[in-house]
């Protein structure tokens, strides 16, 4: 009979996991509180640096775990510790006793009308990344323009903000307006793109690159410098203020579009269970891990794990890796 695992969270971190726990022998259960397994990334248009296409990529990892058993609209209503591992009572009614858990419960999306002076939710023509992604896998946005004549990116929308509560960097904000930037030039060739950036955080393999490309082969504009004030013009257009601290001068530009990188936070809606399972959060917000050097996937309680952005912000290469180890560690653990 194959040992139970139970894997909260259908997102890559999840799905990878489950795939990787297959392979060794293992029953996964995938309990997901969405319609949808593939989490935030399901939801993107294209990754970067590659431009994959993200429909490809979640429909091959759905094939990979067409054995596990998958809960979807579905949620852990309490979690206890027994003698050989763990009970959970779900919200469809079925209890699952497991040898082990993974929390692969990702992250959330900052709420951008939080940052009141960028305008979201105030001015029509000022929308965040969550938004555009949304708009360019086929949902209708009216606050989108036909033909724009100027768009702009600012980074860091709740991201190294202590204002906001979130002083960390979310890894992915730069390269995904790069990665927006670059897929507007491709739909609007004449429209002026503009990225305004305190920094820029490239460190992946190929993200120098694509940040080279953007610039040399699209023609897209980087202003460093925050945005100090985002208004509306009489006709409808965002005007957007901000110091480019590069040549020294405050700049002023008109723009038909504003999109706000609003970052990655912590999930907030784990405490009852967390607090079920005597699991710990750190002082950023996110999942506490046994430490932060070699044991990031380790909860410090027994059987329990961890993989992805439930303990900090990852791009997705990291994410899966993380799930693949967790995996590892889950065999091992069993059979210690």
């Amino acid at each position: 009979m194959k040992e139970n695992v139970v894997i909260i969270g259908g997102g890559v971190a999840g799905m990878e996991a489950a795939k990787q726990l297959l392979s060794l022998g293992y029953q996964p259960f995938i309990v997901e509180k969405s319609n949808h397994l593939g989490g935030h990334v399901a939801e993107w248009h294209k990754l970067f640096p590659d431009m994959a296409s993200t429909k490809d990529l979640i429909k091959s990892m759905t094939a990979d775990i067409r054995d596990a058993n998958v809960f979807l609209e579905t949620q852990v209503n309490s979690i206890s510790r027994e003698r050989d591992g763990y009970s959970l009572f779900l919200s469809n009614g079925i209890n699952i006793k497991a040898k082990a858990v993974l929390f692969s419960t990702g992250f959330k999306l900052f709420d951008a009308t939080k940052k009141e002076e960028y305008g979201y939710g105030i001015y029509d023509r000022v929308i965040t990344n969550a938004d555009l992604e949304a708009w360019m896998n086929g949902n209708k946005d009216s606050r989108i323009p036909r033909s724009p004549k100027a768009i702009g990116f600012v980074h860091c929308v709740g991201s190294r903000d202590l204002k906001a509560g979130n002083s960390q960097c979310s890894k992915v904000c730069c390269m995904t307006a790069i990665k927006q930037a670059i897929e507007m030039k491709e739909r609007y060739a004449n429209t002026e793109v503009y990225c305004f950036y305190m920094d820029l955080r490239l460190f992946g393999k190929k993200y120098e690159d694509f940040y080279i490309n953007a610039q040399r082969d699209f023609g897209i504009h980087f202003v460093r410098g925050r945005v100090s004030e985002v208004g509306e013009t009489i006709d409808g257009r965002v005007q957007v203020k901000a110091e480019d601290t590069l040549i020294g001068k405050p700049v002023k530009i008109q723009l038909d579009l504003l999109v706000l990188m609003a970052g990655m936070s912590c999930n907030t809606q784990l405490q009852n269970l967390t607090n079920q399972a005597k699991l710990e959060f750190d002082s950023d917000g996110f999942l506490k891990s046994k430490d932060n050097i070699t044991s990031i996937i380790e909860s410090g309680q027994p059987g329990i794990f961890y993989a992805g952005a439930c303990t900090g912000t990852k791009t997705v290469p990291e994410t899966i890796s993380e799930a693949r180890a967790a995996a590892l560690a889950i065999h091992n653990y069993i059979n210690k």
